[in-house]
């Protein structure tokens, strides 16, 4: 009895520790003080404060096409090289091949960053291209998370298909039709899955962003990152209650498409 209060006392101390900060941030947004630290009545005027923020709004929208771009950009190239580790056997350098893939997985984003960086300006220096902004950032994250897609799609063919391939083969299926009506929908939940997840990590970017951004390129990590030196302020504090709204939203209706999916197949 006293392990399992124990263990009860431990668990809530834990969901607290996780989950108070969030509670008090999205609380502070609708304070009507522009002081975090003193409450003075509920107000959603920051929301409104935000809804005409240019800047911050401005860096919302560019992110969002980085990371549309970038993700897609992945899914492709980490599609097929995971593709490449789940189909093609051992070829000459293969180890060679999944070492520099995987490499982004265990490298600190300063270093990617960096290496990048000084790659863009000694291309720039020879051949004059490219120039430092929206574009460089895409290919900065395209090459940080395509590794993350091809651990993914890698791991979804390794579990099964190569059978129904050869299957189909047998039946009259030419190799690159076997790959469209039979891998091709097996990879489906990996290559969204993938997708998703090169998505967040360029929405969530900061360190990479900065190092390989140029004059007017800025995101919305790094217009928050420059804000938050001058301290937090309650547009931010809204803008953070935002995401997070939006953020359940989509996993409620994750969850309820996935019910309704589910309860119909039975």
């Amino acid at each position: 009895m006293r392990r399992s209060r124990f263990l009860g006392g431990c668990l809530i101390a834990a969901y607290g520790f996780l989950y108070g900060p969030i509670a008090l941030l999205v609380l502070t947004s609708f304070n009507d003080s522009r002081l975090t630290t003193v409450w003075t009545g509920f107000s959603p005027r920051w929301f409104i404060a935000l809804a005409g923020n240019d800047a911050l709004i401005d860096a919302a929208l560019l992110s969002l096409r980085i990371a549309a771009l970038a993700a897609t950009g992945a899914t492709v190239i980490g599609g097929l090289a995971g593709v490449a580790l789940a189909r093609l056997g051992r070829f000459r350098g293969r180890g060679l091949f999944a070492g520099l893939l995987a490499a982004p997985l265990v490298l600190p984003d300063l270093l990617i960053g960096l290496a990048l960086l000084l790659l863009f300006v000694a291309t720039q220096q020879v051949v004059g291209f490219p120039e430092r902004g929206a574009g460089t950032i895409v290919v900065a994250h395209v090459t940080a998370s395509l590794a993350y897609v091809a651990v993914v799609v890698e791991a979804r063919l390794a579990g099964g298909g190569e059978v129904l391939e050869q299957a189909a083969m047998d039946l009259g299926a030419t190799p690159l039709v076997a790959f469209r009506r039979v891998t091709l929908p097996l990879l489906a939940p990996a290559l969204v899955s993938g997708w998703l997840l090169a998505f967040t990590l360029s929405l969530d970017d900061v360190v990479i962003a900065s190092l390989v951004s140029g004059p007017g390129a800025s995101t919305l990590p790094m217009v928050v990152f420059s804000s938050l030196r001058l301290g937090a302020t309650p547009e931010l504090n809204a803008l953070a209650t935002a995401i997070l709204a939006v953020t359940a939203a989509g996993l409620l209706l994750a969850w309820f498409v996935q019910r309704r999916r589910f309860g119909a197949g039975r």
